[in-house]
């Protein structure tokens, strides 16, 4: 025996220290978890997807507080922008002004227009005989017993800014001499007047008014277009002009794009103004490293704020599948017979509904209901759970299939603890690994599945942002081949975190498996 202890002893001289056979240091064993740990961190890839996931969520979580904007800042920068100032038609209908006290309305100027095309000189209404008399180039008279009651016209007598509209036989005396191409000094009322060359019809040394085809109408509430204005609009059209420049009786010089519309006769004056407007679409600069999007807000912000809305939908989303699943599935499990049978067919009917068809149509009912884009975020979450609960049972279903007739659970139950714990004390762990798999797997896809929605206008709303809504922008054809910053990197951060996702699944996936090697 001393024999034997002779080689122990000269072994362990060198260290000082005695060991026997059965001293439980000479043995040095992994537990599970360690066991785990150690296949994990051996597959590159897998330990890559668990870098790429804390940059992930380092940069989402972290680089939002650390950011000196916020999720809904907006920028503003003034920019020269063109909008639409007037519209100018050329007058082609007959217009019509009655004499004091006098009344021809519109039944009787449609009666006018019959006769007029069939070159009558007089047509009744309601037992009045009207005369009709051309006094110039598309200018009539129409009178009743001899006396003027009415005037018909295309070119249309302008009273000047700060004049009141014009007596009826001045625009009758002007339009005489105007539509024969005349000019000259008429009296109307004992009251003198001249008619000029440009159409100017004048008082003494004030202008009270002229004529013109050209009608000026303003887009803009309470702008009122100045005489001198229209008279550089009408030069610049009869010269068939497209851009003029003009000074404001303020001061302020614009400049003014013409655009003609031939379907609807119309003629488009843009004025080019100094505008405050959202900072759209900046390009990458040192104040915006990723640029602006098309609200004015920061880009990498934005990014980063998404990131927390994308990862945070992904974990509620699969925490609510596994909750449920967990439930039914182990009580489906364990308790078999008609109770498993009711709960497979609930799995069944759930399988058959189409699952993203119906997200789109509750995401449009949603818009048509303008729900509140925080709340929607919500509903969002219950929704993508709900629908994705049936996987996750059938797994769990499977698996205390076959645990449940295992030793330990007849130790269990000789022992008499109750049903609850059994399954959710000794069931339930021992699929743990398998759920950990499935879970993290299905993260990749649940985010894939909120960036579809939220792409297609159906998901996380504004002002919230996500990776899906930020790539939504790229809906705009202009957009998509120009500004590449506002969708390139949302759509590598979504790349970066699925495949990380990925990744640390199939990780888990073999360092669960014991029979895999390494």
């Amino acid at each position: 025996m001393s024999d034997i202890n002779k080689p122990n002893e000269q072994n362990n001289v060198s260290s000082g220290e005695t060991l026997s056979l059965n001293d439980d240091r000479r043995v040095k064993t992994l537990s599970p978890g360690a066991l785990v740990a150690k296949r994990f961190f051996r597959n590159r890839l897998a330990v890559l997807g668990l870098v790429m996931l804390a940059v992930m969520f380092l940069f989402s979580f972290v680089g939002g507080m650390v950011s000196p904007y916020g999720e809904d800042e907006q920028f503003y920068t003034y920019t020269y922008l063109e909008k639409e100032y007037v519209g100018v038609t050329r007058n082609e209908d007959f217009r019509y002004v009655s004499a004091e006290g006098q009344d021809f309305g519109s039944a009787a100027q449609a009666q006018f227009l019959m006769a007029q095309m069939m070159g009558k000189t007089e047509f009744e209404y309601k037992d009045i005989n009207y005369g009709l008399t051309q006094e110039g180039q598309d200018f009539y008279a129409v009178s009743v017993d001899g006396d003027t009651i009415a005037i018909a016209y295309k070119d249309i007598v302008n009273a000047s800014d700060g004049v009141a509209d014009l007596p009826f036989n001045v625009k009758h005396a002007a339009l005489q001499l105007y539509t024969n191409d005349e000019q000259g000094a008429f009296s109307v009322d004992g009251q003198d007047y001249m008619l000029d060359e440009d159409g100017n019809i004048i008082q003494g040394d004030e202008v009270m008014g002229y004529i013109s085809r050209f009608v000026v109408q303003s887009k803009e509430n309470g702008v009122l277009v100045s005489r001198d204005f229209k008279e550089r609009l009408e030069e610049v059209l009869d010269n068939e002009g497209t851009e003029f420049a003009y000074t404001d009786p303020d001061g302020t010089e614009h400049t003014y794009t013409i655009t003609y519309d031939a379907a609807a006769k119309v003629w488009s004056v843009m004025q080019e103004t100094e505008t405050y407007v959202y900072s759209q679409y900046e390009a990458p600069s040192s104040k915006h490293p990723l640029g602006t999007d098309s609200n004015g807000m920061d880009m990498l912000t934005r990014l980063m704020y998404g990131g927390r809305v994308s990862l945070i939908i992904g974990f509620i989303v699969v925490i609510i599948e596994t909750v449920l699943g967990v439930i039914l599935g182990g009580i489906s499990g364990y308790f078999g017979k008609w109770v498993d049978n009711v709960i497979m067919r609930i799995v069944d009917v759930f399988y058959c509904i189409p699952s993203l068809p119906l997200v789109i149509i509750l995401g449009a009912a949603m818009d048509g209901m303008r729900v509140d884009p925080q709340l929607r975020m919500f509903y969002l979450m219950l929704i993508l759970g709900f629908l994705g609960w049936p996987s996750i049972a059938r797994l769990v279903r499977g698996q205390i299939l076959s645990l449940r007739e295992q030793e330990f659970m007849t130790a269990a139950e000789a022992c008499g603890i109750r049903v609850s714990r059994r399954i959710f004390k000794h069931l339930i762990p021992n699929v743990i690994p398998q759920l950990i798999v499935t879970c993290t797997m299905s993260l990749g896809s649940v985010m894939l599945t909120e960036a579809t929605l939220s792409f297609l206008g159906l998901g996380v709303k504004f002002p919230f942002a996500s990776w899906g809504n930020i790539i939504n922008d790229v809906n705009n054809s202009y957009v998509l081949t120009t500004y590449w910053f506002i969708w390139i990197p949302a759509g590598v951060c979504l790349l970066i975190a699925v495949l990380g996702f990925n990744f640390v699944g199939d990780g888990l996936r073999d360092a669960f498996d014991p029979r895999m090697k390494r």
